[in-house]
């Protein structure tokens, strides 16, 4: 399949990733300077394509992104990164010679990317100015840890829609039914009822409230005496086992607790900034 324009231009967009990986590569199997191809920019000093200047900070975000990538920073890696530049800046200048920068699907595309630009630099603005400290972090995961509870369960349940059928489920199993059989035989819940009913361990946390206080309260072994219901519908529940429940240690747990208070922030500002928006469609 030959590749398109588009995907031309993704690739080209994410060469940064490559670069550095093939710098060393290339500094070895490049060969002697030709006289009639064209030169690559030296790894040092101002880098200039048709007179336009190729601004140091362009070079610096590239080296930037490929230093958070883990890549080594070279002088093979800076030369690489300049030529990917000045390739990018040739393609640009053709694209902006041939009007393509006046097209309005084009400029719409280029508005979005600028935007999306200023939406993250705002966002890691909001964070530097309003930093989560690993105080808030460890309130955070002590609130978290009293809310999941001391124990975990293995639970099956039946969910059906009537209050009925709910009822005549457990009579079934009162006589000797098989709650397994039953639950793929009749249970309206597609992620369990294959299995049995079967939701495998984890803390009543992780239900809906009439569902987790049935669950606690339930010995092991035993099953519902009555429907539950939730807004899923009327269920059928037994506990399985019962065993101690072992929440992570805070370390293991920080940092996805700092990309939920990450995103927390991000979201209270959006909302923030859009009460006080003036929105209107014409």
């Amino acid at each position: 399949m030959q590749p398109t324009f588009r995907n031309l231009a993704v690739a080209l967009a994410a060469g940064t990733i490559a670069l550095a990986a093939v710098a060393q590569d290339k500094a070895e199997k490049a060969p002697k300077k030709s006289t009639t191809a064209a030169a690559a920019p030296a790894a040092g000093g101002r880098v200039v394509v048709n007179g336009v200047v190729i601004p140091q900070s362009r070079i610096d975000a590239m080296n930037k992104e490929l230093s958070a990538q883990g890549q080594p920073d070279t002088p093979e890696r800076l030369a690489a990164v300049k030529d990917e530049l000045v390739n990018r800046e040739v393609l640009a200048q053709a694209a902006v010679k041939r009007g393509l920068d006046k097209n309005p699907d084009v400029a719409a595309q280029m508005e979005m990317a600028r935007q999306a630009v200023l939406v993250r630099a705002l966002f890691e603005n909001e964070m530097k100015a309003n930093p989560i400290t690993d105080a808030d972090l460890q309130k955070q995961y002590e609130t978290f840890k009293s809310q999941m509870g001391t124990n975990e369960y293995k639970v099956r349940h039946i969910l059906v829609e009537k209050e009925d059928d709910a009822k005549a489920i457990i009579a079934d199993l009162n006589k000797g039914g098989d709650f397994s059989k039953i639950a793929k035989d009749k249970s309206k819940d597609p992620g369990s009822k294959d299995n049995g009913g079967d939701l495998d361990w984890g803390p009543a946390a992780r239900y809906v409230k009439p569902f987790a206080d049935t669950v606690m309260k339930l010995p092991k072994g035993q099953t519902t005496t009555a429907p539950v219901k939730t807004d899923f519908g009327y269920h059928v529940i037994r506990v399985d086992d019962v065993r101690p429940l072992k929440v992570p240690e805070f370390a293991e747990l920080k940092e996805q607790f700092r990309q939920r208070a990450q995103q927390a922030q991000v979201q209270k500002l959006v909302a923030d900034l859009r009460s006080k928006a003036k929105v209107e469609e014409r």
